[in-house]
């Protein structure tokens, strides 16, 4: 019989992908809970169920049922039950349900009015603490009154500087406060409270009398948001204690086992956007000075490779070992994120690789006795599956397979990683996508894509987007230039104040480095990339003409009007020049790609979210207006209703028509 042709990636494959979020392994370590997120073609709606994998072998199995999303399963402390949230109730309304794990519908246990973020059990299984944020009076009443529904918001009255945030909106009065629910019951009472700050990322002590969270709680935490702090309060409610750790970014604290200290994530100083997150350990008590474990390393100590097919791959919290004597933690580093563990002394020879290899270890958690540890894993051939392994060694195994049907049957092309130098000689990691039936005798148009952030890093995880356009006969090329994280701090903050400068020579030595291979046509070149990635391709098209087509994507394009009208508000400054355009507007204007756009000669196609409040579309807008008055070839496409991260989160239909867009584009210009 012969061998049946596999087929190229689609735009429309987008519906077929199914995407792992949360995950927990069972206290017993013989099963792993996970939410499975899919669309529904016919509403575009993404829906997302619970499902069981054994441990042990078998195929996974589905747990819950139903359009409706179902998120954030947890096990009980005894494994006999999971919690979960869910909207199955009520789309708008997502509340707290726990469910048997021997079998039977599932309860609601929480009925409370707002946003539900992160939830845990207590120790002892009868509570637990979760972070909430009540509904506005004036939004509640007016859901409760049908002619105010009808006539909508009168008016928005601004009080605080970051009052919206990309893909949420304007954000409501009430902050994010910690609430305990009973798991019986289902009261609620409110831990924290206050009217400016707010509280997140809760944990647990061991004894369950404590919770520990960070929050800032300075005098307008808005105008100072890296002064964050970890706290210590009663479980039932009292006053907060600070412990005190240097100021800086900070999440994720979590106990000991013993509750004698705190370990945490964190970065150095005031607006330093640049540094490696660090890991730290301080006493739970106070009576000691917190102590940055992992500077010595030089490494970045969280989840930040990226993909346009998000799932798994969380930024988890760390994680202690049973007797206290490691710590577990993901580190970011050269396109690969890997889970490492480390004394909590930080001693050199402490430091360990838990799970290396190829790719991505996103959400992962160890089983009571810590003798197994399950986790998301992906790379460049799969978007994520969920994976065990003994601690005690030997080989993972992988427990799902949940896209398998799907990329069985598709040709994804050849990925090849490559080492070149850059354009002060330092060593650079970068890929090329061959597109599937690649011959090396035959001359191909290639398109660049530069990441975003610009602190985060391109790597072994995989992009639906560049294998589309490399189905398309194209050669998909990235890399991490000067700028991102990954690759030690001199690295990252070689940028620091200064953009456009050797992230721009990087990515020309990268050009260089695939104009000089014998299958590339140097004369059919196209460059895109989205948000970071959208300011350096309209700063590239400002600076060269070596690129034929361009396509700018949720871009960035003038800092001067930038400043304070992003969700990220004023702190641009930081990556700026440290001061409003007012006081320093040559370092404005000289890292705006408007100064050069006069020069622009190569047709560009403007992509933007018309609800993007991270670049707003006004970015995108300069760039289509002054291409048109410059007499370059442009069009503008623009996104009704989504946000800033359309290409991996938004409405399945428009991220195809996006997809389509681009490829039209180049297909113009490039063939």
């Amino acid at each position: 019989m012969a061998r049946r042709k596999k087929r190229v990636v689609t735009a429309e494959d987008l519906y077929k992908f199914q995407l792992i979020g949360a995950c927990e392994i069972s206290p017993d370590g013989n099963h792993v809970v996970y939410s499975l997120q899919r669309v529904d073609r016919k509403t575009e709606k993404k829906y997302s169920n619970l499902w069981v994998a054994d441990t042990r072998g078998g195929s996974p199995r589905q747990f819950t049922y139903g359009d409706h999303v179902d998120a954030q399963p947890r096990w009980s402390p005894d494994g006999k039950h999971i919690a979960f949230v869910s909207n199955r109730h009520d789309e708008k309304q997502p509340q707290i349900y726990v469910i048997p794990f021997c079998g039977g519908e599932a309860r609601r246990v929480s009925d409370m009015k707002g946003s539900i973020g992160s939830f845990r059990w207590s120790p002892g299984g009868k509570r637990f603490v979760c972070e909430f944020r009540k509904k506005d009076a004036e939004q509640a009443e007016r859901e409760t009154d049908e002619q105010k529904k009808k006539l909508g918001v009168v008016s928005r009255h601004i009080t605080r500087v970051f009052f919206k945030e990309d893909a949420a909106g304007f954000l409501p009065k009430e902050r994010w406060h910690l609430w305990a629910v009973e798991a019986a019951s289902g009261k609620a009472g409110q831990i924290t409270a206050g009217r400016i700050f707010d509280e997140r990322e809760p944990a647990w002590s061991p004894d369950g009398k404590h919770l520990v969270f960070v929050s800032n709680r300075s005098k307008d935490p808005d105008l100072d948001p890296d002064a964050m702090d970890v706290f210590v309060v009663p479980a039932r409610g009292g006053r907060a204690r600070k412990i005190a750790t240097p100021v800086g970014f900070k999440g994720n604290p979590v106990f000991s086992p013993d509750g004698s200290m705190i370990a945490f994530t964190g970065m150095r100083g005031r607006g330093q956007w640049y540094r490696n997150v660090s890991l730290w350990v301080v006493p739970s008590n106070g009576r000691g000075p917190a102590k940055e474990i992992t500077r010595k390393f030089d490494i970045h100590c969280t989840s930040w490779t990226i993909n346009d097919l998000p799932g798994g791959s969380a930024m988890m919290p760390p994680t202690w070992s049973g007797d206290g004597s490691r710590i577990y933690f993901q580190v970011s580093m050269y396109g690969n994120t890997h889970l490492y563990s480390v004394a909590p002394s930080g001693s050199r020879s402490s430091l360990t690789v838990t799970i290396g290899g190829t790719g991505v270890v996103g959400a992962y958690t160890l089983d009571k006795a810590q003798k197994k540890i399950a986790y998301f894993h992906g790379d460049m051939t799969y978007p994520g599956d969920l994976w065990v392994r003994n601690l005690s060694g030997g080989a993972p195994r992988r427990l799902t397979a949940v896209n398998e049907a799907v990329l069985k049957s598709i040709d994804l092309g050849r990925m090849d990683e490559v080492w070149f130098k850059g354009a002060s000689g330092n060593r650079l990691q970068g890929w090329i996508l061959k597109p599937p039936g690649f011959r090396k005798n035959r001359k191909y148009p290639s398109i660049l894509e530069i990441h975003g952030g610009p602190r985060v890093q391109y790597g072994n995880f995989f992009m639906h987007e560049f294998y589309y356009l490399a189905a398309q006969g194209y050669v998909v090329y990235f890399c991490n230039p000067r700028g991102g994280q990954g690759y030690g701090e001199a690295h990252s903050k070689a940028i620091w104040r200064n953009w456009g400068t050797v992230d721009y020579d990087d990515l020309m030595a990268w050009a260089d480095h695939l104009r000089r291979k014998r299958y590339i046509d140097g004369r059919r070149m196209g460059v895109t990339g989205g948000s970071y990635g959208g300011y350096m391709t309209n700063w590239i098209i400002g600076k060269t003409d070596r690129f034929k087509a361009a396509v700018t994507q949720r871009s960035v394009s003038n800092l001067v009007s930038m400043w304070g009208s992003s969700d990220f508000n004023w702190v641009f400054q930081d990556e700026i020049g440290g001061r409003p355009p007012w006081a320093s507007l040559d370092d404005y204007w000289r890292q705006s790609p408007m100064k050069h756009i006069g020069k622009a000669t190569t047709p560009t196609l403007v992509v933007h979210s018309e609800q993007d409040l991270r670049c707003a579309i006004e970015q995108g807008e300069q760039v289509f207006v002054a291409l048109k008055w410059l007499g370059v070839d442009t069009e503008m496409v623009r996104f009704p209703d989504e946000p800033h991260g359309l290409s991996r989160g938004g409405r399945t239909d428009r991220r195809i028509d996006r997809l389509k867009h681009i490829l039209r584009w180049f297909d113009r210009y490039l063939k």
